[in-house]
C-alpha cells in the first residue's frame, strides 16, 4: 500500500447503488423506510424482468441502496459465497445510531452484535447490515 500522500485519486467517483434482492417488496420498504428512515425515492417494473421490481432508497451523501424483487424465480435463502456481501456498514452518528437501534428493538429485530461503534442485524431477507457511528472514511477514529 502506498503512503496516503502518494497514492492517486481513484478513477471512481463513488457507489451509485448497490443492489440486493428482496422476496418481499412491502416487507423491505417498511424496513429501509419505516425501520432505518432511508427514504424509499424510486420505484418502477425491473427492465430486465417483467413482473419484478427494482426500487431505491437514500441511505445519504448522494448513495442510493437498490433492491429486486425475481418474483418469478425460486431463490434460496441469504447465504455468504465467495463473491456475495458479507455485510453493508451504513456511517451514522452516535446519535442517529442509538435512535435506530431503538427502531430496531420495537420492531422485534434483534441485535446480533456490537463492537465499539458498531451495531450489527440483518435484513428482512437475512442481508447483514451494520450501523457504523464513524464518519465516512475513518475506522475506530482513524482516517482510512
Amino acid at each position: 500500500m502506498s503512503p496516503r500522500e502518494d497514492r492517486p485519486d481513484s478513477s471512481a467517483s463513488g457507489v451509485h447503488h448497490l443492489a440486493l434482492l428482496s422476496s418481499d417488496v412491502e416487507r423491505t420498504i417498511n424496513f429501509y423506510q419505516g425501520v432505518l428512515e432511508f427514504p424509499l425515492v424510486d420505484l418502477f417494473e425491473n427492465r430486465d424482468s417483467e413482473g419484478s421490481t427494482h426500487f431505491f432508497f437514500d441511505i445519504g451523501n448522494g448513495n442510493l441502496l437498490a433492491f429486486f424483487d425475481f418474483p418469478s424465480l425460486d431463490l434460496g435463502e441469504y447465504a455468504e459465497v465467495l463473491g456475495s456481501m458479507h455485510h453493508l456498514a451504513i456511517s451514522v452518528t452516535p446519535e442517529k445510531q442509538a435512535h435506530l437501534r431503538r427502531n430496531l428493538e420495537a420492531a422485534g429485530v434483534e441485535i446480533e452484535f456490537e463492537h465499539l461503534t458498531s451495531v450489527y442485524f440483518s435484513g428482512p431477507d437475512g442481508e447483514r447490515l451494520e450501523l457504523l457511528a464513524e464518519p465516512l472514511r475513518e475506522m475506530y477514529g482513524e482516517r482510512i
